[in-house]
């Protein structure tokens, strides 16, 4: 079984892209899982809750229940061992939401304690693109989806991706992000 994380920005198409390589995995044959974070345990149904929730103290408990959420997906892995990939969408670039100069100490912690695959891919948008597809969901807001948010966060992911990440464009046309994945999955699957 082979970790995949797929990271980015709120509104970034994380998700998307996250199906379109499980896509390309399923299509050689490969059973593949696909697990969001906050995911659907009781650990990310509250971690969700109180992203839609707002002040600072919302915001340490809506990430204190992400980090749960997470650990509780890495304890799930070896029951998910039948599967040759499991893909995480977010993943550890979530210390980019901490506030100030924390997510450097979160992120180097969390890289330390927490298996790091080689396979690590930053889906990246503007926050002006980010936020244009927030706006079209139908769901309500949460505290990070503004464009303020978005401008410190992809910030922040972009300088803690310097160090092994793979970044791709998702601003363009569908098709030319979908020509660049497919780059980053002939490298990966070179890795093999």
């Amino acid at each position: 079984m082979e970790l995949i994380v797929v990271d980015g920005i709120d509104g970034s198409g994380k998700s998307t892209v996250a199906q379109w390589i499980a896509e390309h995995y399923r299509s050689r044959g490969e059973s593949v899982l696909v697990r969001s974070h906050p995911s659907d345990s009781l650990l990310g149904r509250l971690s969700r809750r109180s992203l839609t929730s707002e002040g600072k103290l919302m915001r340490a408990v809506a990430t204190i229940f992400f980090i749960l959420d997470v650990l509780d997906s890495l304890r799930r892995l070896r029951s998910w061992k039948g599967y040759d990939k499991v893909i995480f969408v977010r993943y550890v670039m979530a210390t980019a939401y901490l506030p100030g100069g924390l997510h450097h100490q979160g992120y180097e912690f969390f890289c330390k304690v927490l298996p790091i695959p080689q396979r690590l891919l930053l889906v990246d948008a503007t926050p002006e693109c980010a936020l244009r597809r927030i706006e079209e969901r139908e769901h309500e807001r949460e505290m990070f989806e503004n464009m303020e948010s978005l401008r410190k966060v992809r910030a922040k992911v972009l300088e803690l991706a310097e160090n092994g990440w793979m970044v791709l464009d998702n601003c363009g046309p569908t098709r030319e992000t979908r020509k660049r994945l497919d780059e980053v999955l002939v490298y990966w699957d070179s890795l093999s």
